[in-house]
């Protein structure tokens, strides 16, 4: 069986109509953006011809139920299906509260982009002959009600994965999930500022995957361009509309009648919206005006422990490292730093393991196996 077909990826949207924006001095999401830069790129995508959409995750920027409403109306007006989930911004609390909804009304407000059940909060469509989303949601909860910090998939939803897997035979199945599920930066799983954004039973989910021939994962959540790949299973992670470099993707799969498999994936950027008419160099300032309490708990925090006086020298010349992170493809050299810091930062770098470039994050083309 041959497939052809092209798709996007807009991930961590954000939106917030101007009456829900808070204003708070140290945020990284530059929510003022949300909804010009989404028109941006729905004007762009128009010209395409997409066979759809996937949206990773945050959709809102708290769960507001007029943000909700607001996208879903705006969605439905496209020429292409769209796919949703859940994340974490989308559902701050289990049960819906004066300002944002609960988990059990997200897929009341999305019914045409994946939630043909209201009473389920992950789902599998053919989305075209021959082809099958998944769609999770790695939400979870305290006995409170109260989001934990990190991605969860629940053995109710595992039991349900597990069985959908197992009728996809000759089928190419891809998964979308907001929290990561491969690591996209080093030691991300067990440092204690990255393993927020990662799912926390990820090697229970890799392994049933694995042994179901799927290769391909679209996440969200840590707003960077990051591609990672894991014994042939390829997380790609699509930065934030509201954050530097405001990105979103392009993607075109082929498969031929031998099987043979590739996908090609290119980004593009939103450079300028009203009154942030240099949006890139505007953004990329943003972020580094709030960056120095972030880099001041990376420098303290093991495994570099600096004193607060060695962290304060260095943290003038990180300035720009989570923005370059953010951009994908970043190649950092800091010769000015002491070895064990330059040592650290600079394994952020886009190298293979024998240390050449390996520039994949925004433009590249995978070549997969064909599932059996």
């Amino acid at each position: 069986m041959s497939l052809d077909f092209r798709f996007a990826i807009a991930s961590d949207l954000h939106i917030a109509l101007p009456h829900t924006i808070w204003d708070h001095p140290t945020r990284f999401h530059l929510v003022e953006v949300s909804i010009p830069a989404l028109e941006v790129v729905l004007e762009r995508l128009e010209q395409l011809e997409l066979d759809f959409l996937l949206l990773p995750g945050d959709l809102t920027q708290h769960g507001e139920p007029e943000n909700h409403s607001w996208l879903a109306e705006r969605l439905a007006k496209l020429p292409y299906p769209v796919y949703v989930i859940p994340g974490n911004h989308d559902v701050p609390e289990r049960f819906a509260t004066e300002r944002s909804i609960g988990l059990a009304d997200f897929p009341l407000y999305y019914p045409k982009f994946g939630y043909d059940d209201p009473t389920q909060v992950y789902y599998s469509h053919e989305i075209l002959p021959g082809v099958r989303l998944i769609g999770l949601n790695s939400n979870f909860f305290d006995f409170e009600g109260k989001q934990i910090c990190t991605g969860y998939l629940d053995d109710e939803q595992f039991d349900w994965l597990q069985q959908t897997l197992t009728e996809t035979k000759g089928e190419l199945v891809i998964v979308m999930i907001h929290h990561n599920v491969v690591e996209h930066l080093p030691g991300q799983s067990s440092d204690a500022l990255g393993r927020r954004y990662m799912l926390k039973n990820a090697p229970r989910l890799l392994k049933l995957l694995r042994s179901a021939g799927v290769q391909l994962i679209f996440t969200g959540h840590l707003h960077v361009q990051d591609i990672a790949c894991h014994e042939g299973i390829y997380d790609i992670t699509t930065g934030s509309l509201v954050s530097y470099p405001h990105p979103y993707r392009v993607l075109h799969f082929r498969q031929d009648e031998q099987g043979k498999q590739q996908l090609q994936i290119e980004s593009d950027r939103v450079a300028a919206v009203s009154g942030w008419e240099d949006l890139q160099s505007s953004s990329r300032e943003w972020m580094g005006d709030r960056s120095r309490s972030f880099m001041l708990k990376l420098l303290t925090q093991p495994p570099l422990s600096l004193s607060l006086a060695e962290a304060e020298a260095l943290v003038p010349g990180l300035r720009y490292f989570w923005a370059d992170i953010a951009d994908g493809d970043a190649l950092f050299n800091f010769p000015q730093f002491p070895s064990a810091a330059r040592r650290y930062f600079e394994r952020f770098s886009a190298k293979d393991p024998l240390g050449s470039p390996a520039l994949i994050d925004n433009c590249t083309t995978l070549m997969l196996e064909g599932k059996d």
